[in-house]
């Protein structure tokens, strides 16, 4: 059986997208529940093999609001203590670090939109997700980011005020404040969403640089989904195997 991964998404616009579709060609299964649609997040990831917590436009705390976070959260902790491949996406790694002890916020310096270069710390150079990706581009589209890092996990990257850019919260669990899964026609969504009267110059500049990094985003971040699926259990009988670059 093919391993499978348990995903939760926020928001109709912010699906799996790359990631989704590399990991189908890599022959993961995707179990994706759709909290903003009723659908109910379970206590554990059950028979899956690894978990993976998308972005959103909510605090990682309105619960008021998105009462499907609180089980999310609570579903992290679960799966980051029992060792599962974690990974959390933007919102997905802000509710990570609230669950694990951490604290969220509004950034001091403001939105980061657009293409924001990698930061690796030296951790982070030799980290077995991120290694080889310092400089790299990656798309960032929030207002929140980890104020207060929780205990024990360890900073791989930082945005340019020196804020984490990605966490490792164990030995199989990372957030990432960027978005490794989004495509130009992902970003042009959430500027529409955001600007429903009409994208601003401004706006269409931010996507201009997203949709000119298009080749450079899919080969960096292909390899990233490429070490992820390799974390998780091989199906019986078939011996794992190294992902290079």
């Amino acid at each position: 059986m093919s391993p499978r991964l348990l995903v939760i998404q926020h928001e109709n616009d912010a699906p799996a997208a790359w990631l989704g579709q590399w990991w189908n060609d890599l022959g993961l299964g995707l179990t994706v529940v759709r909290g903003h649609l009723g659908e109910v997040v379970p206590d554990t990831v059950g028979d899956h093999d690894g978990l993976v917590v998308l972005g959103g436009a909510m605090g990682a705390c309105d619960d008021a609001v998105a009462p499907w976070l609180a089980p999310t959260r609570a579903l992290l902790a679960d799966a980051v203590a029992r060792e599962v491949p974690t990974l959390g996406v933007c919102l997905g790694h802000q509710l990570a670090s609230v669950a694990l002890g951490g604290s969220v916020g509004r950034s001091p310096s403001g939105r980061t939109t657009g293409v924001v270069p990698v930061a690796l710390t030296d951790e982070g150079a030799s980290d077995p997700l991120l290694a080889g990706v310092d400089g790299a581009l990656a798309v960032h589209y929030n207002d929140d980011v980890v104020l207060e890092v929780p205990e024990g996990a360890s900073v791989l990257a930082t945005l340019p005020d020196g804020r984490p850019q990605a966490l490792r919260f164990g030995p199989s669990a990372w957030g990432v404040q960027f978005h490794p899964e989004t495509s130009p026609d992902v970003f042009a969504a959430w500027l529409r969403w955001d600007s429903p009267d009409g994208i601003t110059a401004e706006q269409e500049a931010l996507l201009a640089r997203v949709t000119a990094a298009r080749e450079h985003l899919q080969s960096t971040w292909r390899v990233f989904a490429q070490r992820f699926a390799a974390l998780l259990p091989a199906p019986s009988g078939v011996p794992a195997s190294p992902v290079t670059s």
